[in-house]
């Protein structure tokens, strides 16, 4: 019986075995977690440069190819800079209305679900809930900020050259840096290769430019 009662008993050498692996798992249970909430938060920082990226790089391609096609039609560089001062400032006032509008959206659908789950008893930290929930008006004015840091390139680009041919030209290759190094940027936050993200929208702004280039230049010296 002294014998059975012994075997029955834990040896102290696998009680700290036992200790040893209990606290292996939870510190591989913690860094799983830490790496995930970072990963989490990298994802987070990531969608928000990338779509302040794509914010000044829709600024980029839309005052230029406006000043691109009022250059096709009038010399004075006033008109340029007119035109594309008008496009930065609706541009900036669009994209912000348009932002404002979808993100208290979605704030309104994660206050009706925090609603829900508080009527079913699912409900967690309502203050980090809170804390979580999408700010429209910090929204609106990134998106409008991003839209003007883009549209701003266009008009230093030309505000002081005087000669009519080579104000376009001057134009278009500052432009076309600009887009090389937000198609980069946004490939590097978006995990993509970069050269080839830097050709597509190289490819896309000498589209925008040159369409509205040709179409207000054929429209400018047609009698309608």
């Amino acid at each position: 019986m002294a014998a059975l009662r012994t075997c029955e008993q834990p040896s102290l050498g696998n009680l700290e075995n036992w200790s040893i692996l209990v606290t292996n798992n939870v510190e591989q249970n913690d860094q799983i977690r830490d790496t995930a909430e970072d990963e989490l938060e990298y994802s987070q920082r990531a969608q928000w440069l990338r779509a302040a990226m794509l914010g000044a790089n829709d600024g980029l391609v839309s005052v230029a190819s406006l000043m691109m096609g009022v250059g096709a039609v009038k010399v004075e560089i006033k008109a340029m800079l007119l035109a594309g001062f008008a496009g930065l400032v609706a541009g900036a006032c669009s994209m912000a209305i348009g932002e404002f509008v979808s993100v208290y959206t979605q704030r309104d659908i994660e206050v009706a679900q925090m609603k829900r789950k508080r009527r079913v008893g699912e409900s967690g930290d309502n203050e980090e809930e809170t804390d979580q929930l999408p700010n429209p008006g910090q929204a609106a004015i990134a998106s409008a900020l991003a839209f003007s840091a883009g549209a701003v390139v266009p008009l230093i680009a030309a505000a002081f050259i005087r000669q009519h041919k080579v104000r376009l030209a001057v134009v278009v290759v500052v432009v076309s840096l600009a887009l090389a190094v937000f198609g980069a940027a946004g490939a590097v936050l978006g995990r993509t290769p970069a050269v080839r993200s830097s050709i597509r929208v190289l490819i896309g702004g000498w589209m925008a430019m040159a369409i509205t280039f040709g179409l207000t230049k054929l429209i400018g010296t047609t009698r309608l």
